[in-house]
């Protein structure tokens, strides 16, 4: 279990004063899960030292603002979490679109970095993890491993990112500036869709015992966090619309997979609200609707497996979007030509233009995919879907200059605004979306049997597991007991005591 994260006890106590030690002398205070879902719980002392911190910095207190309830200027908090909800003028559909803001979390403007941390502070705890000597790799497309590198350096440890060479430029920039040494980030070959590669050049690093691999798509503490801390977001965020529109209700969650970490929120509202989990994947590589593969650029959505993390019984639908749709969509909305044919021929608000800077290529993937659901379904103007932007357009300003350059090297005119807005907005349809049968769930919960069980060396019967709610819902019990161990540890640091 610990190659999953989910140890509950003392692994290691010599690990353990080290790591204890070290956060001594850095100042390190570890946020539990339960002050990350509600920030108000947060110390006054920490709130009041934060105050000074810039969101950026490699600053221990961060890791109080990776939550959901950062304001805009990503230093104070809100009560409610930041979102926008998107007008029918841009949808098409009465449903109301609710996306919460990713890029509002530290460091990394993307929510990426709570996996990181729900990955990572459990092995600290337990003692399964030594910042004193020991590098913490981080596989991913892209911001997980930002993430996890941010968090690294937080504790005081080493981090390592394992990425494609293919992703965007400003990905590899950040890392520049973030990582300890420039061979502390390894570019393994293709773009988003050779998780595989990623996976073969960790079974290589973790042959060297100092090299502790998180792997965000079989770490559970990835889908607790989302559970629990987005899913409350989310709650919150409904809870205030439904306050100003009494009546409206929650009726799906739509995520795309990617490690399957954040569609866990879509459990978390099922369970009170009854609403669907939408699963979404890319067009160009179809694998839960058609067991396909391919090549995309929908950066951010790990494809051509079933991530051990995704309770795939537990979801109700499966659609695709196609990269052409978040390529074109993210010139139209990142442009000044783009934003003023929005507002002058559709009347989107300067507000709602100025939140499109929040929207990357998953992003709009997830917007897609909510549309294509509420039109599916029919869902009317008391039927809030709620959907996540994972990281904003800063994140892709290079995959905008890459497609202007092969498609419109003079930038796109009115005509090519109206083009896009109708092909990809208006004109997004209803194909490539599966209502789930309970025989479709087991063919998707099957597919992951290749890669975790031959590939992975995950025991069958623990794969096999997976298949029942009670796994999951006992899995939730972890929480508190992690919490607790936080507690203990921040105890013995006397760190808080100093701030």
């Amino acid at each position: 279990m610990q190659r999953l994260g989910l140890e509950r006890t003392l692994v290691d106590r010599g690990v353990r004063d080290r790591t204890v030690q070290r956060f001594r002398e850095a100042a390190v205070v570890l946020p539990t899960f339960g002050q990350l879902a509600n920030p108000d719980t947060i110390p006054d002392a920490i709130t009041q030292a934060l105050a000074t911190v810039g969101p950026d910095e490699p600053d221990p207190l961060n890791l109080f603002r990776v939550h959901w309830f950062n304001a805009t200027d990503r230093k104070t908090r809100i009560p409610v979490p930041g979102h926008m909800v998107l007008p029918r003028e841009l949808t098409g559909v009465d449903a109301p679109i609710i996306v919460m803001f990713g890029d509002r979390f530290p460091m990394i403007g993307a929510h990426k970095v709570l996996a990181a941390y729900a990955c990572l502070v459990p092995r600290v705890v337990t003692g399964q993890f030594d910042p004193t000597t020991q590098r913490a790799v981080w596989p991913s497309t892209g911001n997980y491993c930002r993430g996890g590198v941010a968090i690294s350096k937080l504790m005081g440890a080493r981090g390592v990112a394992v990425l494609p060479k293919g992703m965007s430029a400003e990905r590899f920039r950040w890392l520049d500036q973030w990582v300890s040494s420039p061979e502390d980030i390894i570019r393994t070959p293709g773009t988003e869709s050779n998780v595989k590669a990623i996976y073969d050049k960790c079974a290589e690093l973790a042959k060297d015992p100092d090299n502790v691999i998180f792997n965000q798509f079989s770490e559970f503490g990835n889908h607790l966090a989302h559970y629990f801390c987005t899913g409350r977001a989310a709650e919150r965020v409904v809870e205030s619309k439904a306050r100003l529109q009494p009546g409206l209700k929650p009726r799906a969650f739509v995520a795309a997979t990617g490690s399957a970490g954040t569609i866990a929120a879509g459990d978390y509202l099922k369970e009170r609200f009854g609403s669907l989990n939408v699963a979404v994947e890319a067009a160009e590589c179809p694998t839960m609707l058609y067991n396909g593969f391919g090549e995309h650029n929908i950066q951010g959505i790990g494809d051509k497996h079933i991530p051990l993390i995704h309770n795939v019984m537990n979801t109700d639908v499966a659609v695709a979007v196609s990269d052409r749709s978040t390529d074109q969509l993210n010139v139209l909305f990142q442009t000044p030509t783009g934003r003023r044919y929005l507002s002058e021929r559709h009347g989107i608000s300067d507000e709602t233009l100025e939140n499109l800077g929040s929207l990357g290529l998953s992003s709009i993937c997830n917007i897609l995919a909510a549309i294509k659901t509420a039109k599916y379904f029919g869902f009317g103007s008391d039927d809030a879907i709620v959907t996540v932007a994972t990281d904003g357009a800063a994140m892709y300003q290079s995959e905008a200059d890459k497609w202007l350059a092969s498609h419109h090297a003079n930038g796109i005119d009115d005509v090519d605004a109206a083009e896009i807005y109708g092909e990809h907005l208006l004109g997004c349809a209803t194909d490539q979306l599966l209502e789930l049968s309970h025989h479709d769930r087991e063919r998707i919960f099957n597919l992951g049997y290749y890669t975790w069980v031959e590939q992975q060396g995950v025991p069958l019967e623990e794969f096999v597991a997976r298949r029942t709610q009670t796994f999951w819902s006992d899995l939730r019990e972890l929480i508190p007991e992690w919490d607790s161990m936080i507690e203990e540890m921040n105890a013995e640091t006397a760190a808080l005591q100093r701030r």
